[in-house]
């Protein structure tokens, strides 16, 4: 397994496994399975409504000695309800409750976007607080509260673009280490992984496949397939892989983290078994050409009548 090294020195496996869209009842074996085939970078977040399961996964794994805490490396992720400095630590002692553990290892802030506390999802613009009100610094001094309190080892963000990770640099005090972002070639964030690069920021790709498991809600009509693709589809047979094992390949030779999901065991075992994968420089570039700007999560949900957020002031401004 490939790993990349943070400040500290401590290491994030290249592959992790993605847990949203895992629905419970499944993902507690999903992690199990994972664990067993040798997984130890599990990706979470409390929207995903399914920790306290993974949780009990963890619990069995340590206890019965098939791992070890300190071999693991668990990240999950600060909801939009939980922004404002004092709302933060509340927020991450409820997640390590579900996990079953001390600390985390990574926390983000998951999306750049507030929700007023009582709200889960929002259903009208009145939901949703503009950053005005509640600023991302101020979240983030939180975040680096959480860090200082040992409830986390390393804290990032998530969905950010990098106007609002520049903004989160000037604050005192930890940077930002990781940002993770929908990632794939028909979405390459090419000009952010150089800012991310540049700044010591580890770049983390969610969605690489396409994510075409996702909710219906969140899909376009006449959305392209990523794995159909026959560029794809030709590469991969020329290395005998699967064309979701040739994609989480690309994600990790070009330098960044991968997290697929899957409750699946046998694509479990073929993503493990693509990490250890090396594309030459030509099916690179090849895969590289397939660059489209295209978002399958676009967070156009967003969008309600008088809500402060848009795509266009979430993705680029």
């Amino acid at each position: 397994m490939k790993y990349y090294q943070l400040n500290n020195g401590d290491r994030i496996p290249a592959l992790g496994l993605g847990t949203w869209k895992s629905p419970t009842g499944e993902v507690y074996l999903a992690v199990q399975e994972a664990l067993k085939i040798g997984y130890r970078h599990i990706d979470c977040a409390p929207i995903y409504r399914n920790e306290a399961e993974i949780g009990q996964a963890f619990t069995e794994a340590i206890t019965s000695g098939a791992v070890k805490r300190e071999d693991l490396w668990i990240t999950s992720k600060l909801w939009s309800n939980a922004h404002q400095q004092e709302r933060v630590i509340p927020a991450i002692k409820e997640t390590l409750t579900d996990l079953r553990l001390d600390y985390l290892d990574l926390f983000l802030i998951h999306w750049p976007i507030v929700l007023r506390p009582e709200v889960l999802l929002p259903e009208t613009g009145e939901d949703l607080r503009p950053l005005e009100e509640v600023p991302l610094e101020e979240t983030w001094q939180g975040m680096q509260m959480a860090l200082q309190e040992g409830l986390c080892r390393h804290i990032g963000v998530s969905n950010f673009n990098q106007k609002k990770l520049a903004s989160l640099n000037q604050v005192s005090g930890p940077k930002p280490e990781v940002n993770q972002v929908e990632s794939h070639p028909y979405l390459q964030q090419n000009d952010l992984l150089t800012y991310c690069r540049s700044e010591g920021i580890l770049l983390t790709a969610y969605s690489p496949l396409g994510s075409k498991d996702r909710p219906e809600m969140l899909k376009k009509p006449d959305e392209p397939s990523l794995l159909d693709h026959p560029l794809v589809q030709k590469i991969a047979a020329q290395y005998h892989l699967t064309p979701a094992q040739l994609l989480i390949a690309w994600g990790i030779n070009r330098g960044t983290v991968v997290i697929p999901k899957s409750v699946n065991s046998a694509r479990l075992k073929e993503n493990f078994a693509a990490a250890e994968i090396v594309l030459d420089t030509e099916a690179m570039e090849e895969i590289a050409a397939l660059e489209r700007g295209y978002r399958f999560v676009d967070g156009s949900f967003w969008e309600r009548p008088g809500s402060p957020y848009t795509m266009a002031n979430l993705w680029n401004d």
